[in-house]
């Protein structure tokens, strides 16, 4: 396993993608401070309007509100927005730009995740400097409107199965999901809209339970 990141035992049960306009009405620094309080265990900071000055402002913020609670902030998609921002890692996309130019401006100590929609990307893949894979979508889900066919459970269960490294389920994921998640070999699930999109985000974070590993 290529684990580079200082936190060496990072925790992939319940991971929280941001959205800008789910997380308006609470508001973004405390809609995550909710759901850590529910369970959250690593935060991504996902936001394809914003500006790169505005996405620094608000992972700085970000990384001083979460400072002392052991969740590491990972920025989605932007690797010039996590140099910046100082943030814990970053997440990309298969076409979001190339690992090994991530993980040399990264530096060693960032956790590095990669996007995996299917099995051919799986079989192509080099783990070499990465921390973890994001599998999905497992279902259908209108936070990305231009998402890859879903994998369903089965094909989610193959990929975790082949998968050199830790993962994490995504795609139209919610509270419902937990044990079939637990049953695919996966070592967490991300949502969005399922704690995002909440009134109450602790609660919401807090009704999926116990950690899957």
């Amino acid at each position: 396993m290529c684990n580079h990141s200082p936190y060496q035992a990072f925790d992939l049960t319940l991971y929280l993608v941001t959205d800008a306009a789910l997380c308006a009405k609470t508001g973004l620094i405390d809609t995550v401070l909710a759901a850590v309080r529910g369970g959250v265990t690593m935060v991504q900071l996902r936001d394809k309007t914003a500006s790169d000055a505005e996405l620094i402002d608000q992972a700085r913020r970000l990384m001083t509100a979460l400072h002392g609670t052991g969740v590491p902030l990972i920025i989605n998609d932007r690797l010039d927005v996590a140099i910046a921002a100082e943030a814990d890692g970053l997440h990309i996309g298969q076409g979001d730009g190339d690992v090994a130019e991530a993980r040399r401006k990264l530096g060693p100590n960032a956790i590095l995740g990669l996007s995996v929609e299917n099995s051919i990307q799986l079989a192509a893949l080099d783990p070499q400097g990465l921390d973890y894979l994001g599998i999905g979508p497992v279902f259908v889900t209108a936070s990305k409107q231009d998402h890859a066919p879903p994998l369903g459970i089965d094909g989610l269960t193959e990929l975790a199965a082949s998968s050199p490294l830790p993962s994490v389920a995504i795609g139209g994921l919610n509270a419902s999901h937990v044990e079939a998640i637990r049953q695919s070999g996966a070592n967490g699930l991300a949502v969005i809209s399922a704690i995002c999109g909440q009134p109450d985000p602790q609660a919401a974070a807090t009704a999926f339970g116990q950690p899957l590993s």
